[in-house]
C-alpha cells in the first residue's frame, strides 16, 4: 500500500510554478524526477524538492494539472500543507497574471504587498 498522497491544485503551467519555488526560496530540481517516499517507494514527477528527511515533495502532472504528490507523514516544510500550498499558488498565480497579462500587451504600472499577504497589481496597455 502505497503511502503518497496526491493532493490536486490549479497549478497548470510549469513555467509559472518553477518560478513560483524559485520567489519563496524553495530549492527544487527539474524533471522527471523521482520523488522518495516511506520504505523506498517512489514517484515520478516533473518538480522535486529534496527535504533533509530523505522523503521528497514532488508535483506531478496527472493529464489536467500539478498534483503535490508527497507522504505526508514525513512533512517537512515551515508550515503546514494547506499553508506551504497557498503560498506557492499565491505566487504561481503572481507570474501568471503577469506573463498572460504581457501577451495581450500590458505591462506592470504598480504592485503592492498588502498587510493580509495579498498582492496588489495594476497593469496598463498604451494604445495610439
Amino acid at each position: 500500500m502505497s503511502h503518497f498522497s496526491n493532493i490536486k491544485t490549479q497549478i497548470r503551467n510549469l513555467v509559472s510554478l518553477e518560478a513560483a519555488l524559485t520567489d519563496l526560496g524553495i530549492d527544487w530540481k527539474s524533471g522527471p524526477q523521482t520523488v522518495r517516499g516511506y520504505r523506498g517507494q517512489t514517484r515520478t514527477a516533473e518538480v522535486a524538492i529534496e527535504q533533509e528527511n530523505g522523503y521528497d515533495i514532488g508535483f506531478s502532472w496527472n493529464g489536467q494539472e500539478y498534483e503535490l504528490v508527497a507522504d505526508l507523514q514525513y512533512w517537512q516544510q515551515a508550515g503546514s500543507v494547506e499553508r506551504f500550498l497557498n503560498r506557492v499558488t499565491q505566487r504561481y498565480a503572481y507570474h501568471t497574471v503577469v506573463k498572460e497579462s504581457a501577451m495581450q500587451g500590458f505591462q506592470v504600472a504598480e504592485q503592492k504587498q498588502n498587510e493580509d499577504g495579498s498582492i496588489r497589481l495594476v497593469v496598463q496597455r498604451w494604445s495610439a
